[in-house]
C-alpha cells in the first residue's frame, strides 16, 4: 500500500478516536454538570452519570452538591471593645437548581466571594452586642444568631448548614480577669450554700428542740392526769428485786409509789461465829 495512503489512514482514525473519547463525559456521585459549548453556558445542568456531548467544542464542569467545609479566620470586636479572635467552620451546600448559577456568577466556587464575606459581616454584628465575658460563656448562642444572619444575608442561592466555632482567642489580660471574676463568682456560689445550709441545720435543731419541749409537756399532763401511769410504767420494768414504797402525797390524793431497793433476792450470809 501507498506509504501516504497509510498515513492518511492513521490520521483519520485517530480523528475517530478522539472523538470517540471527547463525545462521553462522567458526572461523579455528589456533583452535577455544567455545559459549556464554545464559551456558551447550558441553562440546565447535568445529572450524575454517564453522557454524551459534542466532542472538541464541548465540555463539562463538575460543581460539587455534597456538603462542603471550609475554615475561617475572623476578628471581631466585642460590646466593651475588646478584641476577639475566633476560629470557625463553615458547612454548606450548593443545591442543585442553582449549579448554573453558581458557575456564572462565582466560577463554581461561591466561597471566597459569597459566603466568607456574608459570614464575617453577621458574626461581627452578633459579637458587637455581647461583651467579651459573654460571647466566651455563650458560644452557642453567638453561633446560632450568626447562622441565621448569614442565611439572611446569602438568601437562597445556597444552604448555609451550620457555622462551628471552632476556638475564641482573648487578650492574656482579658483571660486572666474573666479567670478571676469566675473564681470569685465560684466562691461566692459556695459561701451561699454554706450560708444556706448551716441555715436549715439551725432550722431543724429549733424544729427538734420544740419537738421534744412538746413531747415532755404531754407527758407531763399525762402523769397529772394519771398518777397511775408511773406505777405502771415502774411495774413493766420491775426486774424481781424487792421494791420500795413510798407514799405519793397527803390524803386521799397520794399515789403510793414503788422503787426497786437494789436487794438481791437470794437469802443473806449467815453471821460470823
Amino acid at each position: 500500500m501507498n506509504p501516504g495512503k497509510l498515513i492518511g489512514f492513521a490520521i483519520i482514525l485517530l480523528v475517530i478516536v478522539l472523538a470517540g473519547s471527547q463525545s462521553t463525559y462522567v458526572v461523579e456521585p455528589g456533583f452535577r454538570g455544567v455545559e459549556v459549548t464554545l464559551g456558551k453556558v447550558s441553562d440546565q445542568f447535568k445529572p450524575e452519570g454517564f453522557g454524551t456531548k459534542s466532542p472538541f467544542i464541548t465540555h463539562i464542569v463538575s460543581i460539587p452538591v455534597r456538603q462542603l467545609a471550609r475554615s475561617l479566620p475572623s476578628e471581631c470586636y466585642s460590646a466593651d471593645l475588646q478584641q476577639v479572635n475566633i476560629t470557625l467552620r463553615v458547612l454548606y451546600r450548593i443545591p442543585e437548581a442553582a449549579v448554573v448559577r453558581i458557575y456564572k456568577e462565582y466560577d463554581g466556587d461561591p466561597f471566597e466571594s459569597l459566603i466568607a464575606p456574608r459570614v464575617q459581616e453577621a458574626l461581627k454584628e452578633v459579637t458587637a452586642l455581647q461583651s467579651a465575658e459573654q460571647i466566651v460563656k455563650k458560644r452557642e448562642d453567638i453561633k446560632a444568631r450568626a447562622v441565621i444572619a448569614t442565611r439572611e444575608k446569602i438568601g437562597s442561592i445556597l444552604n448555609v448548614e451550620d457555622i462551628v466555632l471552632e476556638n475564641i482567642t482573648l487578650s492574656k489580660e482579658l483571660e486572666a480577669a474573666i479567670e478571676s471574676k469566675m473564681v470569685q463568682e465560684q466562691e461566692a456560689a459556695k459561701a451561699r450554700f454554706t450560708q444556706q445550709k448551716a441555715q436549715i441545720e439551725a432550722d431543724t435543731a429549733i424544729i427538734k428542740a420544740k419537738g421534744e419541749a412538746e413531747a415532755i409537756r404531754v407527758r407531763a399532763e399525762a402523769i397529772r392526769d394519771n398518777p397511775g401511769l408511773i406505777q405502771l410504767q415502774i411495774v413493766e420494768k420491775w426486774d424481781g428485786k424487792a421494791p420500795l414504797v413510798i407514799g405519793g402525797g397527803d390524803g386521799n390524793n397520794g399515789a403510793n409509789i414503788l422503787l426497786p431497793l437494789g436487794l438481791p433476792s437470794a437469802t443473806p450470809p449467815a453471821p460470823r461465829k
